[in-house]
C-alpha cells in the first residue's frame, strides 16, 4: 500500500525553546520511505537521531522567539502481512524473546497490575490468540465513549477504565494494559492513520503474537492496514510527537494522509502485522 503524508505544525515561540519532534515515518521492515522532506519556516538547523531499539526518529531544534511553521511530507509504501486470525496464536511467556519482555510490564500510563483481576475475569477464559486481543478491542469500543476533551496528558488506563471515556491514545493504553495483564506483550504505536476523520495524529497498539507484532485499533477509526508507523514504545510517554523545553503556544496543525491509489479492501476478517521487530 502506498501513502502520501503531510504534517504541518505551527507555533508561536515566546522565548528560546528546545523542541524534540517525533513526526517522521519509521524506516523499518515492511515500511519503506520513497521520498520525504522536512522544512522549517523560517529556516533553523536541526539534529536527527534514530534509536536502535525502536527505530523511532527524533529531531531536535532550537527555536528563537517568533512564529514557525514546521512541515514534513513523505511518500511511504507499506507491506502489511495479512493472516487468518485463527492462525495467530499467543506465545507463552516462557517462550517469549527476551527483547519483547519489557512490553509485559506496567508503565507510566498502563498500570496492568491494577486492572489484572478484571482482565482475567473478563477475558481469561476466551480462546487464546488474535481473537482474544480482538475481544479486548471490542470490549473497549463497546464500553468506552470516544469523547474529545475527556482526557489529558495525565490520564492513565486506570482513569479511562473508571470514566469510560477517552480518545485514541486512551483506547490504546487500555488495550495495552489488558493485554499485559493477560501475559501478552503489547506496545503503543503513534501513527498516521488513513481514513481518519478528522485527520490528525493517531494512536493504536501492537500485540506480540505468533512471533510478530500485530496491530489493533480499538477506536475502529482507521483500518489496521492503513497505519503508517511513526513511533513505538511502552506507552505515549515514549512516543510524543512534540516535546518542548521553553515557552511556546501551539497553533492549529494540519495532517493529511492519502492512499496512492485507493486500495481495494481485503475481504473478510484478517490479522494485520506491520512489522516483525
Amino acid at each position: 500500500m502506498k501513502f502520501s503524508l503531510c504534517c504541518e505544525l505551527n507555533y508561536l515561540v515566546r522565548r528560546d525553546t528546545t523542541m524534540i519532534l517525533n513526526i517522521e515515518a519509521q524506516r523499518v521492515e515492511g515500511q519503506t520511505i520513497a521520498q520525504e522532506t522536512f522544512s522549517v519556516i523560517p529556516d533553523v538547523p536541526s539534529e536527527t537521531h534514530a534509536t536502535i531499539e525502536t527505530s523511532n526518529r527524533y529531531r531536535r531544534l532550537l527555536l528563537r522567539p517568533g512564529e514557525y511553521a514546521i512541515r514534513y511530507e513523505a511518500r511511504v509504501e507499506t507491506s502489511p502481512q495479512l493472516n487468518l486470525p485463527g492462525s495467530v496464536d499467543e506465545v507463552p511467556v516462557a517462550q517469549l524473546p527476551l527483547d519483547v519482555m519489557s512490553y509485559l510490564f506496567s508503565s507510566r500510563y498502563c498500570e496492568s497490575e491494577e486492572l489484572g483481576r478484571f482482565a482475567w475475569r473478563r477475558f481469561g477464559d476466551l480462546p487464546q490468540g488474535h481473537s482474544r486481543v480482538a475481544a479486548v478491542c471490542d470490549w473497549i469500543r463497546d464500553n468506552v465513549d470516544y469523547l474529545e476533551g475527556s482526557s489529558d496528558g495525565k490520564t492513565t488506563a486506570v482513569d479511562t477504565f473508571a470514566t469510560r471515556a477517552g480518545v485514541c491514545r486512551d483506547f490504546a493504553h487500555l488495550g495495552i494494559t489488558f493485554c499485559r495483564a493477560l501475559g501478552i506483550p503489547a506496545r503503543f504505536v503513534s501513527a498516521y492513520g488513513w481514513k481518519l476523520e478528522p485527520q490528525d495524529f493517531h494512536a493504536v497498539f501492537e500485540a506480540y503474537l505468533a512471533g510478530r507484532w500485530y496491530v489493533f485499533d480499538p477506536t475502529r477509526l482507521s483500518p489496521p492496514e492503513g497505519v503508517v508507523r511513526i513511533g513505538v514504545g511502552r506507552d505515549a510517554a515514549d512516543t510524543a510527537f512534540a516535546t518542548f523545553f521553553g515557552d511556546l503556544q501551539s497553533q492549529p496543525k494540519v495532517i493529511r494522509v492519502d492512499s496512492l491509489p485507493d486500495p481495494v479492501a481485503a475481504p473478510g476478517e484478517r490479522a494485520v502485522s506491520l512489522s516483525a521487530i
